[in-house]
Parts: structure tokens; sequence; C-alpha cells
């Protein structure tokens, strides 16, 4: 996460776990069908770190150890971060993903939502493998969150007054709902201790509070060739982030009236144009602090896990999700 001595840890740890549940993934979504197979294979272009199955199986390890249902979950709950990108990707006229067309470019917004749909339904398909049906539920619980997190994200673009409790509250269901998932299932299905598994819960809402945050800092300030997917979406989307919340804040009256008609009606050159209120007001700066400030309470949600390298590669992804941007 913070370069390759980062990855080759990880790699020491989990990463033929992290392989069983690659091919346990693939043989669950192979399909006979050409023009599915094909979509499939453009697919597997989004992936990038596997944060999601990384989180499940390094939770695992931290918490008691790693057992065949968490490879399992770990490529369910991939499959569900990658049927909410497609979707997402949709809802935002995105045409790139780590550097390669999305699949609503490449094809159709038809072909979007359904692929988007034959991947959840995959995922319940083998979650509902498991000989409990409490992976299942706990999933379903989630995967509910997420959408409803989403749909209130729809309902608020263009509220130009709303408040950093909403923006949480927005954040926390369409991104951290699910990396808190992750670190549930994977205390849980080690037989961990209830207080670790509310432990690894928080620790997976705060890390996906802070990433969330990051991405969006990228999403104003971010480079496309670097990040390799289009940014500035919310902006069009007219989705207000923690920083143009902090800005609207604390601007002088004159600044935000002018603020306030630039995000009213996006363009091309909003972006830029808004960059010169960002950098001479605290915005960025407030941001930093509140992602750090969550970074910091995930570190804390692994104090009571023996000191393991898997629960220090934990730690470091915690640094990882706020350095990306600031």
């Amino acid at each position: 996460m913070q370069g390759v001595p980062v990855l080759t840890a990880v790699e020491q740890a989990i990463g033929a776990e992290l392989l069983e549940a690659e091919k346990i993934l693939a043989e669950e979504l192979h399909s006979d069908n050409p023009y599915v197979s094909d979509i499939l294979q453009h697919s597997t272009r989004f992936r990038g770190k596997r944060l999601r199955p990384m989180l499940l199986l390094l939770a695992a390890k931290a918490a008691g150890g790693i057992r065949q249902d968490h490879k399992v979950l770990a490529a369910v709950v991939e499959m569900i971060h990658l049927a909410t990108l497609v979707h997402d990707d949709v809802l935002d006229d995105a045409e790139t993903r780590r550097h390669v067309a999305t699949v609503n470019a490449r094809w159709n917004n038809e072909t979007s939502v359904l692929f988007g749909d034959y991947l959840f339904t995959h995922s319940f398909h083998l979650a509902s493998s498991l000989e409990t049906t409490d992976a299942c539920r706990r999933i379903g619980h989630a995967t509910n969150i997420v959408c409803e997190g989403e749909l209130s994200q729809i309902k608020e673009r263009g509220n130009l007054d709303l408040s950093e409790e909403a923006y949480f509250k927005i954040i926390d269901g369409k991104t951290a709902e699910l990396t808190a998932l992750c670190g549930h299932l994977g205390a849980r299905y080690a037989l961990a201790e209830p207080a670790v598994i509310t432990a690894m819960e928080q620790y997976g809402r705060s890390l996906g509070l802070a990433f969330q945050i990051a991405d969006d800092v990228l999403d104003l300030m971010g480079n496309e060739r670097k990040t390799g997917k289009s940014l500035g979406s919310d902006l069009q989307k007219q989705k207000l982030t923690l920083p143009l919340i902090r800005l609207l804040q604390t601007a002088s009256d004159q600044d935000t009236s002018e603020i306030r008609q630039i995000l009213a009606h996006p363009e091309e050159s909003t972006r830029d144009r808004l960059i010169p209120y960002l950098e001479r007001s605290d915005a960025f700066d407030y941001t930093n602090k509140r992602a750090k400030a969550l970074a910091q309470d995930a570190h804390r949600q692994l104090e009571s896990l023996p000191n393991t390298p898997a629960k220090r590669i934990l730690s470091e992804i915690a640094d990882f999700a706020v350095q990306r941007s600031f």
C-alpha cells in the first residue's frame, strides 16, 4: 500500500488465500455465453488492489485464522464491490476505470445495469453455499444499506446546503458499510470473541469513511492519468462532498455566492474554476484532518489484537487510505 514492501507483506501473509479466493470467484462467474464471457473478461481489468477481499482475509488472520469459508466470502465481497462499480459508472456517466473503458462506455447502460445485477445475484448464490445462512443475511443487510446510501446521494444531488452529518451518513452507507462487513465477516468466521468482531467491524467502517473522503478529494484535485478513472463526476452530478461543504461553510458572503453559482451550473471547467477558492480556504486541510482522525480510530480498533504481521498490515492500510490524496 505504501509501495512494494507492504504489497510484499500482503503476499507473504495471505497471498495463497487470495489466489484461492480468485479461483473461487472465477469459477462462480464462468459463463458459456460468449457475450457475458466477454464482459466478464473485460471487467476483470477494473480490479485494483483487491482491498475488500484483502481486508476480510487479513481480519480473519489477525483475529484467529483463515478458514475455507473466508476464501468463499472474500470472493463474495469482491463480486459485490465489482457490481457497485459497474452500477456507479452508469450513475456517473463515467467513461474510464483503471485506464480502460467502463462497461457502459464500451457497451451501453442497459448492459451495465444487467451485468451489475448478474454480479449481485452470483454473490448471493455463492454466499448461500456456506453451511449456515448467517453470512447471507449479513451480506444482504449490508448490500441494502449500500443501495440506500446510493439512493440518498441521488436524492441530495444539487443540494448546496447539504450538512456534514448528512454527507457522512451517505458515505457510511455507500462505502463504509461494505468495508465494515469485511471486518465483521473476517473476525466472525474466525470464531473471534464478540468484542473483537465489533472492533474489526468498526475498523472497517472507519477505514471506509477515510477511504471515501480521500476519493472525494481525488475527484476534485486528482489526475486522471494517475488515477486511471474519470474524475470530476461529483461536480457534474452536483454531489456535494466534504471539501465543498467546508468551503461553503467558511467562505465569505461574496465567495459563497460565486461558488454556489459555479456549483449550480456544472460544466467542463467547473473543477478549474473552483480550485482558487479551495486553495485559499482551509477546506483541504480540514478534510485531511477529518480523514486522519478516522484513520486513527481504525488504528485504535486494532489495539486488542495480538501483534502479528496481519495486524501490522491492517494498520498500514489505514495510513494508506488517507495518504493517497493528501
